[in-house]
């Protein structure tokens, strides 16, 4: 009957949304499709200027509905009757406001058009403000309510945006009943939830963003007054801390939950209508959501201690650890430890770099200036054909700069680089800070420059690492997925160099909708434990990259010439 199982995983991307179709006793990938959002494609409703990133809901749905339907035919005509469950993994922190009946205003056509209805991006900085204020807010509290997040509050969290968003648009303000987790709407949608309240919140999401705690048992008579337990288990903090922020956010807790869910938990069955629509039955258990490297790391089959790390346009650096070994225990100036928020049962760490693939990305449309506006412009040659050229040597770009730059002999006085180039998440987000590029000289061309960018992106992965080991929490290896790791050789060789440790790739080129796939079938009760669920349908490892011990000096040196900069950088920017 296991053989006859199949699961669907959907996994909500910064660029696309891919769904797959994955056979539970195996993990044989039966099809899969991928649907680029057309209004994001556009730049509709975003300002990089000023760092706002929106997405319009109906991205999210046409994308949903487009490529589960174009997966089943691809399966075949039985397939449909052999799906037992669907989980969703989504970015985040990527909230939007909703009404009361949990439907996102921007599907309203009052709001249309407006980008403070739609959901706010996790890259969208423009809650820099309200981070700041909350993070000063907290210093007023006995209670430390950050105690879990790290310390620090992002300006990419739920409820910075939320402040911003409130602030800046009165007529949202006036409309928003309550403010939405994008990986919480989806499993809403697809059960057809009628109220706000009926919603339920993913525990990594609540966990790692919201300031969500799990409450403690009742506190024996003897204990500190309310607001001042030092134990630090409180929910949601009370109402009285977010409206001394700021009167606007005065009882919205009231609004949100109280409970949260693992991934491994059923959020309800198909509805009626998303059954029709898709070609399925009512009977598809439908999983509790979760952000994107949560599920990832399932996907990618993530072991204690082992720094799994899902490199795309940003990274997020997951690591798990047995319950009891983290007892007493808090890492400062990462992105949250939330139990159960990545494998239920085991703490969950999360950490991240701001910009990864965006660095080469930017670098690479850098480069690509010249023919966006003189070769498309130009008389010299028809349009049809100078566009031809522009895409032809856009998809070779990087390849050809990798190349070149591996054949690159750096030394200490080499160009060195920032990869902050859309702030620093960790260790202590401050997304205020900026990148920057040293020791260029007459000499440096595009693969050194490239090259330099690289490396800076490896050095704020180690950044992350020696986060956690100088506060007692070892990382014993490197676990690699997503687009880059897959891509990119010289980029991997270059992180286990600088690690000075071995990175595995892992096989599947879709390790987080097999991540959600894995979760599906948990919730729908095909295996008892997530941890069974990996074993199974896991497709292991395919590559592995080991530190070239030759350059590991040399290494060391930059490395600290790559702090001494960040200081300086950071110090100016006070």
């Amino acid at each position: 009957m296991l053989r006859d199982s199949l699961v669907i995983g959907i996994d909500f991307g910064t660029d696309s949304v891919r769904s797959v179709i994955v056979r539970t006793d195996s993990g044989e990938e039966i099809a899969s499709d991928v649907y680029r959002y057309p209004r994001w494609r556009e730049g509709l409703y975003c300002d990089p200027g000023a760092n706002r990133f929106r997405q319009h809901p109906l991205d999210y749905i046409e994308g949903l509905e487009q490529t589960v339907i174009s997966c089943i035919k691809k399966s075949g005509p039985s397939a449909a009757k052999f799906i037992k469950g669907i989980s969703a993994d989504t970015t985040g922190s990527t909230p939007v406001a909703v009404d009361e009946a949990g439907v996102p205003l921007a599907l309203q056509p009052a709001f249309a058009e407006n980008p403070n209805a739609m959901f706010v991006l996790w890259k969208d900085h423009t809650a820099v403000k309200e981070a700041s204020e909350i993070n000063e807010h907290a210093k007023k509290y006995r209670t430390d309510y950050l105690k879990y997040v790290g310390g620090v509050y992002s300006s990419e969290w739920f409820w910075a945006k939320l402040l911003h968003v409130l602030r800046e648009d009165e007529a949202v303000r006036q409309a928003c009943y309550s403010w939405v987790e994008h990986c919480d709407w989806i499993p809403f949608l697809l059960t057809g939830g009628k109220h706000v309240a009926e919603m339920k919140r993913s525990r990594c999401a609540a966990g790692h963003k919201a300031l969500w705690s799990a409450p403690s048992p009742p506190a024996p008579p003897l204990s500190p007054p309310a607001g001042g337990d030092e134990r630090g288990s409180w929910g949601l903090p009370p109402n009285d801390f977010f409206a001394s922020l700021d009167p606007l956010l005065n009882c919205f807790t009231q609004r949100l939950y109280t409970d949260t869910y693992t991934s491994d938990q059923p959020a309800g069955t198909l509805s009626k209508a998303w059954a029709e629509r898709l070609g399925l039955t009512t009977d598809v258990v439908v999983g509790t959501g979760a952000f994107d490297a949560h599920m990832g790391a399932a996907g990618g089959q993530i072991e204690p201690y082992y720094l799994s790390k899902v490199m795309g346009t940003s990274t997020c650096d997951m690591l798990v650890a047995p319950m009891e070994d983290m007892e007493n225990k808090l890492v400062k100036g990462i992105c949250g430890q939330v139990p159960g928020s990545v494998i239920p049962g085991m703490m969950g760490m999360e950490a991240g770099q701001s910009a990864f693939g965006d660095v080469y990305a930017w670098f690479g449309k850098l480069l690509q200036w010249p023919l966006e506006n003189l070769l498309l412009r130009s008389s010299l040659i028809n349009k049809e054909t100078a566009a031809k050229l522009k895409n032809e040597i856009n998809d070779k770009i990087l390849y050809e700069l990798s190349i070149a730059a591996n054949e690159i002999i750096f030394t200490e006085q080499s160009e060195l680089a920032l990869d902050w180039l859309n702030g620093r998440r960790t260790p202590f987000a401050n997304q205020e800070l900026k990148a920057g590029i040293i020791g260029l000289n007459l000499a440096s061309d595009a693969p050194a420059i490239f090259r330099a960018l690289a490396e800076a992106t490896c050095f704020g992965a180690k950044k992350i690492v020696d986060c956690f080991t100088e506060q007692g929490v070892p990382v014993k290896g490197l676990i690699g997925s997503g687009g880059v790791a897959r891509k990119s050789p010289f980029i991997m060789q270059m992180m286990a160099d600088v690690m000075d440790m071995p990175i595995r790739i892992h096989r599947s080129e879709q390790t987080c909708a097999m991540g959600a796939a894995m979760f599906a079938a948990t919730a729908a009760g095909i295996y008892p434990k997530v941890e069974e669920a990996m074993a199974a349908m896991g497709q292991g490892f395919d590559k592995e990259y080991f530190p070239d011990k030759n350059k590991s000096d040399i290494y060391h040196k930059r490395y600290e010439r790559y702090q001494k900069l960040g200081e300086c950088v950071e110090s100016l920017s006070v």
